[in-house]
């Protein structure tokens, strides 16, 4: 078993190499869209050595704004939704494809912390898009408010079961 990388379980950071190891042998880069984990994902993929050619790019697009300009979601998807909703979850995972050379990528939208009113805490919907044949993975978790740390964590335990789906 791994060692922990800041603080990350050990059990979390070999879910990361066996995902880049997936990546590895199957020849595919992987392209991270995050919100509310602030590039978490991409830290932990870019930690993992030896696998640096399976990961093309992380974009962080905490706010509404940058999930338009950078990923090319519309505005209208986001104000009909939600910003963290499935489909906005669905829509960054294409754009992220669109926006990269990346062959999987796997979007985290979600409250991480107390929201605007009526926004439940803990709320996080992920999605993982192959390229090679538009598959689509979607979770929609329900971690409850324990904290900002515990929810980005449990986001990127279903984050990694997402890739390792989509790599298999």
């Amino acid at each position: 078993m791994s060692e922990p990388l800041y603080g990350i379980p050990a059990a979390m950071v070999d879910s990361a190499r066996r995902v880049l190891d997936a990546a590895c042998a199957r020849g595919l880069s992987i392209v991270t869209a995050e919100s509310c984990t602030g590039g978490l994902l991409a830290s932990l993929l870019t930690d993992v050595e030896g696998a640096s050619h399976a990961f093309e790019r992380g974009l962080v697009v905490y706010s509404a704004k940058a999930k338009c300009e950078l990923l090319g979601i519309a505005a209208t998807t986001i104000d009909r939704c939600g910003v963290v909703s499935e489909d906005v979850a669905r829509a960054m995972a294409e754009g992220a494809l669109l926006h990269s050379d990346g062959d999987v990528a796997l979007a985290i939208t979600g409250f991480a912390g107390p929201g605007a009113p009526g926004d439940e805490a803990g709320l996080v919907h992920l999605a993982c898009r192959r390229r090679s044949d538009g598959a689509v993975w979607h979770r929609e978790c329900h971690f409850g408010d324990q904290g900002r740390g515990p929810i980005r964590e449990a986001a990127l335990g279903v984050a990694l079961d997402l890739l390792e789906t989509a790599l298999a």
